[in-house]
């Protein structure tokens, strides 16, 4: 899978054809000799240099082999399971030396056969999309293709694809957003498959199949051809313009890997990781259909000049039925520095016996770091000691850091962010390749801030936020809270220009691209890796993002769990008594009996039965009784967060880095995240468009989980602070 940010660019884009460009492009073709060199010199690095150090033997060449198909026909749609035999059995007992030898012509033999079946294909959809369809059958299709086998032979994928055409018919049928005829959309889509098909050259191919070859080493390992490096390149240089949306592709859809902190979709609130964009339309133009369509491609799409609307089609990733669409706009825009920043909030709650309790909570986005001005640069470790001085000037009793949606960033911050909590000591283990370990230390006796803590964390938290939670939890100095586990990113990535391996290239030296290598690996202190099962919680709450279609379990050939020596570490002057098995025996209780972490129960419940039964009806009838369903449980979530907003009495303070030198604080009417709060701030809906007002639901039903989890965090700290006050027993 190939992932590309795109947090980026002014570019202006113009989609006929430049005969100069086409010129150039031609003439910046590959070489056969050149390409066969590039795949000598991936193919020894990946040996050499990946941590795995696995070689290019029988086995991992018929591993690449499965990978490379897969990546053609991600859907197992094209192929039959004859053509797949017909393949193993004529590339597969020489593949490892044709591997080592660079010999890419086994790619480009099965690539030629594979477009040789979606042009076949497509020929027959078109007669397909004729005919009459009533909708009321009893049949079904798979949801999900790659967990099924490929149809047998040409019979039965001509059966497969007379039911999936179907059901393309019925999901724009059913499609609100829909302007135009189903069959001419559906159409469309084919045609754009099949144009893209024919843009292809022998470059991509090579691209795909060097990818293909990283990846079956592990999902973070990937070849990058000349564009994706150029595309690479502008990230690194202009990574402050865009909409902030790191999308990656994944069964013909580009879907939302990451939000930018400070970025226009994550500030809009109405994109979230896992969505998938099926159309993207310039300003007020009519949408382009962008599934199938190469990654690349859409990336272009949605760059353009800041200022500029853009308008994206999505499929929300929790919606168990894909007809559901919304519509984003987004202003393309520079990533406000100040979202990216830390900041806090002060939550006040009165208690029965008159008493009043003070929290802190501190929200983190990223592990940023100025490279270039180390002491005077921005840095969280900075930031967050300043926080962290006002916070206790007002007295907090405990605290909270929030590191939902925290996608990790400087190694270096992590483990001074540790230091702030602790005295001194180790951090993380790095273990490299050679299997030689690094013990990455905090030598900064002093602490920041000693008293109560929680760590609030979810699926989204990987690699720096991982390594900081699982500090927190072997020091014994916080409750992680939130997720059953992180992410589970838990290797360290580097990233070669091939040119510089490649003396004897005769074309540019970027025309070979790089190779983005896993070399490293983490472990915690206590001994565990990061990597695959992140870090378990000790307290875990409902949760949309708490599903196993999330995380580096979730992706095909992620590094394996294990575990190296433990660290010494002192944990009698940081571990504190944090009553894990009373206070979360008081959270399940409480979560039990609240109407939305219900809600929220039955949400996951629903889209995990229908990732389990992985099937989709093709009845008209069936699909809008459960479209109406769905409607009715999202009226009943928003009366149930209109109830526990209302029994919200807290008060709340805001602290931004602005504000610490500030001799007053801002008092807010409401929780600044609760949904009322967001809804005030865009207005009663009177000016807002069709395709606003129709994303509003999936938009509001993620700040319902939010609040939820929010105030329940806010509710374990409160525990934790009474548990403190008359400790019973410090057990984990």
């Amino acid at each position: 899978m190939k992932t590309l940010c795109v947090a980026i660019a002014a570019v202006a884009l113009s989609f006929p054809v430049n005969p100069v460009l086409a010129q150039q492009r031609a003439a910046s073709k590959i070489s056969a000799s050149d390409s066969r060199q590039i795949a000598t010199t991936v193919v020894k690095l990946l040996e050499q240099g990946h941590y795995s150090r696995q070689k290019i033997d029988g086995p991992m060449a018929q591993k690449i082999l499965d990978t490379y198909l897969q990546n053609l026909d991600y859907n197992r749609l094209f192929f039959t399971q004859e053509d797949i035999n017909d393949i193993k059995q004529k590339y597969g007992p020489n593949l490892a030396q044709d591997l080592l030898a660079g010999n890419v012509e086994p790619a480009r033999q099965i690539y030629a056969l594979f477009r040789q079946r979606v042009e076949d294909r497509i020929a027959k959809i078109r007669v397909l999309l004729k005919k009459e369809y009533t909708f009321k059958s009893n049949r079904t299709i798979a949801l999900d293709r790659k967990k099924e086998p490929w149809p047998a032979n040409m019979t039965e994928a001509d059966t497969l694809w007379r039911d999936r055409i179907e059901g393309e018919l019925l999901q724009e049928k059913l499609n609100k957003l829909a302007t135009e005829p189903g069959p001419k959309v559906v159409g469309r889509r084919y045609d754009q498959m099949l144009k893209s098909l024919e843009e292809r050259d022998d470059d991509d191919v090579l691209q795909t199949y060097l990818n293909s070859i990283a990846l079956t080493y592990d999902p973070h390992s990937e070849y990058l051809g000349k564009s994706d490096l150029e595309s690479f390149e502008i990230n690194m240089r202009l990574s402050l313009t865009g909409i902030g949306a790191e999308l990656r592709s994944e069964d013909g859809y580009a879907k939302i890997a990451r939000l930018l902190p400070g970025g226009p979709a994550q500030m809009s609130g109405k994109l979230s990781v896992g969505d998938r964009i099926t159309g993207v339309a310039q300003g007020k133009d009519n949408f382009v259909d962008t599934v199938d369509l190469k990654l690349d491609k859409v990336v272009e799409m949605i760059r353009g000049k800041k200022g500029s609307l853009v308008r994206l089609q999505v499929i929300p990733g929790t919606a168990p039925d894909p007809s559901k669409r919304k519509v984003v706009e987004l202003i393309r825009d520079n990533v406000k520095l100040t979202e990216q920043e830390a900041k806090a909030e002060i939550i006040e709650r009165d208690l029965p016996d008159g008493s009043t309790q003070k929290i802190g909570l501190i929200t983190l986005p990223s592990f940023y770091q100025d490279m270039e001005k180390a002491r005077t640069g921005k840095s969280t470790s900075r930031d967050v000691a300043a926080l962290l001085k006002r916070l206790q000037q007002e007295g907090i009793q405990a605290l909270a850091i929030d590191l939902r949606r925290d996608g990790g960033g400087s190694l270096d911050e992590a483990i001074k962010m540790t230091g702030l909590f602790i005295t001194q000591g180790p951090v993380v283990q790095v273990k490299d390749a050679n299997g030689d370990i690094d013990v990455l230390k905090d030598r900064d006796p002093n602490v920041a801030y000693g008293g109560p803590m929680v760590v609030l964390v979810n699926k989204l938290s990987a690699s720096a936020s991982e390594i900081f939670a699982a500090a927190m939890q072997d020091y014994g100095r916080a409750l992680i809270v939130g997720d059953s586990s992180t992410f589970g990113k838990g290797t360290v990535q580097t990233m070669l220009e091939l040119g510089r391996f490649m003396p004897m290239l005769s074309s540019s030296a970027n025309q070979a691209g790089a190779l983005k290598l896993t070399v490293q690996k983490f472990y915690r202190v206590a001994g565990g890796s990061t990597q695959f099962r992140g870090v378990i919680s000790d307290i875990v709450l409902p949760s949309l993002t708490d599903s196993p279609e999330f995380g580096e379990s979730a992706l095909e050939h992620a590094l394996p769990y294990d575990e190296v020596e433990p660290a010494p570490i002192d944990l009698a002057n940081n571990r504190k008594p944090l009553f894990v098995d009373d206070i979360r025996r008081k959270s399940i209780t409480r979560t039990s009996q609240d109407p939305v972490f219900q809600d929220i129960v039955q949400d996951v419940k629903q889209v995990n039965d229908r990732v389990k039964s992985n099937r989709l009806s093709l009845n008209e009838k069936i699909r809008r009784d459960e479209l109406e369903r769905e409607t009715a449980e999202r009226d009943k979530e928003k009366e149930d967060e209109k109830k526990a907003e209302g029994q919200d009495h807290d008060r709340y303070y805001e602290l931004a880095l602005a504000d610490v030198d500030k001799q007053q604080l801002k008092r807010l009417d409401k929780d600044p995240n609760s949904l009322a709060a967001k809804k005030a701030a865009k207005g009663d809906g009177a000016d807002r468009s069709e395709d606003d007002l129709a994303s509003n639901d999936d938009e509001e039903a993620g700040n319902v989980q939010a609040d939820a989890i929010k105030r329940e965090t806010v509710n374990i700290l409160s525990d934790l602070i009474e548990q403190t006050k008359a400790p019973r027993s410090a057990a984990r």
